[in-house]
């Protein structure tokens, strides 16, 4: 069974029209510099941990928006795949990926069992996804 490159590109862009109004959303939220979102006021009225509390919940806004790009930019890839003609190709073995696969992660490079494959092989790209959380 092999994917309808036309029913790929339709749910892709969907979700990356979903994924960019999320980024549209979280960066007005975000977009106040912190300073501007505490009046001076509630500088002095607030606990110093209620200011850390705010501080906490900004940081992990950031940190949201910073996996919603990283989504955006795999949602991209995997369209530029389908232009290509290689979306659903395994890049490590050149394969099919399953179609299973593609319906749980429509941006899936590989297929379950090479992923240790592109770990290993430092040539291959490596979807940002994959790439381990910086703290």
């Amino acid at each position: 069974m092999t994917v309808d490159p036309e029913q790929a590109r339709k749910r892709l862009q969907d979700e990356k029209t979903r994924v960019e109004g999320l980024i549209d959303n979280l960066k007005d939220e975000v977009g106040t510099p912190e300073s501007d979102q505490l009046s001076e006021l509630a500088d002095y009225d607030q606990h110093p941990a209620d200011v850390g509390t705010e501080t906490f919940e900004r940081e992990k806004d950031l940190s949201i928006l910073e996996q919603l790009e990283s989504e955006l930019e795999e949602l991209q890839a995997a369209l530029e795949r389908i232009d290509a003609g290689t979306y659903g190709i395994d890049e490590v073995t050149g394969e099919p990926i399953v179609p299973e696969r593609l319906d749980a992660l429509p941006t899936a490079r590989t297929n379950v069992g090479t992923e240790d494959q592109r770990e290993r092989d430092s040539r291959l790209p490596r979807s940002r996804a994959d790439e381990p959380e910086e703290y």
